[in-house]
């Protein structure tokens, strides 16, 4: 079966794979955990809108039975045969509205393959051209594609990277429905019909079209592939004729450019790539921003805390040497000011001191322990602080 992988798709998997992981494992960190929110959040959203495709499909496509349609029932375990899938997924006919495609989706564990009608229609006088749809949307479940993008999915949208794995990815699932049918030339044929339509394609010089990828050397045809989700379809087409066969090399130039259009997704190539861009950036800021200012609020709050020391000390020891606080800071030996210019704010009734920081107000407050014993200190949130932006050293004084 090693065959039927594109043989830059196993090396794109484990680069996008790793860098996939690692990027997680920073984003988690970078953000505190409270990136386990928005995946949380994404996968609600997911849910709801994954359950409507599945029930739309349930509720109004045609299920693909031993009963129901079982020319195409015949087709789906001819290729599971093929490919060595056990399980036969469950698969669906649905009208197409006038497009030829397939697809394959997934959702809580179930794999699902949908045939729209035209295909179906188009392939009335081909009957193994259907192996082909069938044989490369069972490639994507087979090799896990409907899967394996979750943990690649923080860089999918690199430049260059996300499009050539997905590109990959579709030339592997052309080989699979390409090894569901009788020869080469019955999948060529099946997928001219993408581009000559559903009554021209049985005309179509096969040859003559592969050739055409010559065509594709330009700077414009190689730039936007180098975008998209998909291999022009000559190419595909040619490789079905011929898995080893030597493409033109694309525009050197095209390569430079594309490495500053991030990777739009199936839905479009470079324009799609800026939005996706815009999007990734405007997620980053959501998640990140608001942990990093509330790192930035206990990083002063703890450093402020830090510098009060000396202070503390200070009126603790005066207070268990003559058992009552002093009148004033200088009375006990302690500075007005801490060492970065924060003015010290004291309270002569409670020996209360309290410093303003960029994270609101922050009041150390003494315990004095009965008899001779020192006094113990612990922090409070004052005005304008939030009880999380408190140092956890005196949090934990506190609860004690």
């Amino acid at each position: 079966m090693e065959s039927l992988v594109y043989r830059h798709e196993r090396t794109l998997g484990r680069i996008t794979l790793v860098l996939g992981l690692l990027a997680w494992v920073l984003i988690l960190v970078a953000t505190f955990g409270a990136l386990l929110f928005y995946v949380l959040l994404a996968f609600v959203v997911y849910l709801f809108a994954q359950s409507a495709l599945i029930s739309y499909l349930k509720g109004t496509g045609v299920r693909i039975t031993a009963t129901q349609q079982p020319d195409l029932h015949a087709s789906l375990v001819h290729c599971c045969g093929k490919l060595g899938i056990a399980e036969l997924p469950e698969a669906y006919l649905l009208n197409g509205g006038g497009m030829l495609n397939a697809f394959a989706t997934r959702f809580l564990g179930r794999n699902f393959v949908i045939l729209l009608s035209d295909v179906v229609d188009a392939m009335e006088r081909h009957p193994d051209g259907i192996h082909f749809y069938m044989g490369h949307e069972l490639g994507h479940i087979r090799m896990k594609h409907l899967t394996g993008h979750v943990w690649r999915i923080p860089v999918l949208w690199l430049p260059l990277l996300g499009a050539a794995y997905s590109r990959a990815q579709e030339s592997t699932c052309d080989l699979h429905g390409r090894a569901c049918c009788q020869s080469p030339e019955s999948a060529a044929r099946a997928m001219v019909a993408l581009a000559a339509g559903p009554q021209r394609w049985s005309r179509i010089d096969l040859v003559e079209y592969a050739r055409q990828t010559v065509h594709n050397a330009g700077f414009w045809s190689s730039f936007h592939e180098l975008t998209s989700a998909y291999p022009w379809l000559t190419k595909r087409l040619a490789r079905v004729l011929q898995p080893t066969v030597t493409m033109p090399a694309r525009h050197p130039a095209a390569y430079f450019l594309a490495l500053f259009v991030p990777y739009g997704g199936r839905a479009g190539g470079g324009a799609a790539g800026f939005v996706v861009l815009v999007a990734m950036v405007g997620i980053l800021a959501a998640v990140a921003l608001p942990a990093y200012q509330q790192y930035t609020r206990r990083a002063a709050v703890a450093q402020a805390w830090q510098m009060g020391t000396e202070v503390r000390a200070a009126l603790g020891a005066h207070y268990q040497k003559n058992g009552e606080q002093p009148d004033t800071l200088a009375e006990a030996g302690a500075a007005t000011q801490l060492a970065d210019g924060s003015r010290l704010v004291y309270d002569v009734d409670t020996m209360n001191v309290e410093v303003r920081t960029k994270a609101g107000v922050l009041q150390m407050h003494p315990v004095p322990e009965e008899g001779d014993g020192p006094v113990r200190w612990y922090c409070v949130a004052g005005t304008g602080m939030a009880q999380g932006s408190l140092p956890q050293d005196c949090r934990e004084a506190e609860e004690e």
